[in-house]
């Protein structure tokens, strides 16, 4: 399993995401310019200028016409996939962190960080069909949380939403009124930061990884934690594969420690673990630092990583990794 290494971000990669058909991959970085590239041979097809900051995060609409991105320019954009240009621009008083779009693309959640006195916020904001009647109020605002909220996305039927952070807490809110419905509790939670949430393929569980060093996979209607996945390293990225009972996780450690350790190329490894084992399977290393991204592709026959050291990894499965027997 050869990868194929993308190189075109100057800054760490911060965010992964494929498109609903496979075939393409955005990819976020601390450059201030979100790229799309080819997801089978990773030929890069395109950037999206116009942050003036760190881009943390993007998803692109069911119909791969429309890309959302948030950065620490305290913006979110909206913008055309095919031509690059962008069609409106959802301005906050401090950096936009996470971005989702709901199913149907009618809705976007969008987290942003505290700020100066503005403690953080979940808003959802209406995605118009025509971007010139596009506006920028929000339908509903989410405060609450203490410390950043690192990730938020819609639950089944677009009725919830789900948000992780600094707090190390899961919390499950009503997306029509913003009542909170259900938290993790101190027991099965994470005791330090989450980093990263991502959702099954069928949006019926969802997996968080965080600095605590695991990652644990929760029912995303009745919070109920159903596994945990404990590694060596704080955890950045986490993925669930679409095919196979697989999970891979990614991490590091934080940017001011990685000096202290020893410099051996490559050594960052993304770890796949039996999804309901909770056994490590085996490990992909490559990176020269920290994983901070981590995607499979919705056929479940390829995934990427992406890194610290500024480069996206392609790796297209074997095979034999189609067969491996627990």
């Amino acid at each position: 399993m050869r990868p194929i290494l993308m190189k075109g971000h100057e800054r760490p990669l911060t965010f992964l995401k494929y498109n609903r058909d496979g075939d393409l991959l955005f990819s976020c970085a601390k450059d201030h310019t979100p790229t799309v590239w080819f997801a089978d041979n990773g030929e890069r097809l395109g950037t999206y200028k116009g942050h003036n900051g760190a881009v943390w995060c993007c998803d692109v609409s069911r119909d791969s016409a429309r890309l959302i991105t948030g950065s620490a320019d305290q913006t979110a954009k909206l913008w055309n996939v095919q031509t690059g240009t962008q069609l409106f621009t959802f301005n906050f008083d401090s950096p936009a962190r996470s971005v989702d779009f709901s199913v149907g693309d009618k809705l976007a959640v969008i987290t942003t960080d505290p700020f100066m006195e503005l403690p953080s916020a979940i808003h959802v904001k209406c995605i118009a069909r025509d971007p010139s009647e596009q506006t920028g109020e929000s339908v509903l605002t989410i405060k609450g949380p203490q410390g950043r909220i690192n990730r938020a996305v819609w639950g089944p039927l677009n009725q919830t939403l789900i948000s992780a952070g600094e707090d190390a807490v899961v919390r499950i809110w009503d997306a029509e009124t913003g009542k909170l419905l259900k938290e993790s509790d101190k027991e099965t939670s994470h005791s330090k930061a989450i980093s990263s949430l991502s959702k099954s393929a069928d949006g019926s569980h969802f997996l968080t990884g965080s600095l605590d060093k695991s990652a644990k996979l929760w029912d995303i209607r009745t919070l109920t934690l159903i596994k945990t996945y404990v590694t060596e390293r704080p955890v950045n990225a986490v993925a669930i594969s679409p095919l196979l009972d697989h999970v891979v996780i990614g991490g590091g450690q934080d940017a001011s420690s990685v000096t202290t350790t020893d410099r051996r190329a490559g050594k960052f490894e993304a770890k796949f673990f039996h999804k309901i084992l909770q056994e490590e399977i085996g490990g992909v290393k490559g990176h020269f630092g920290p994983i901070n991204a981590l995607a499979f592709n919705p056929d479940g026959r390829s995934f990427s990583s992406g890194g610290e050291d500024g480069y996206v990894r392609l790796h297209h499965f074997d095979p034999d990794y189609f067969n491996i027997k627990m």
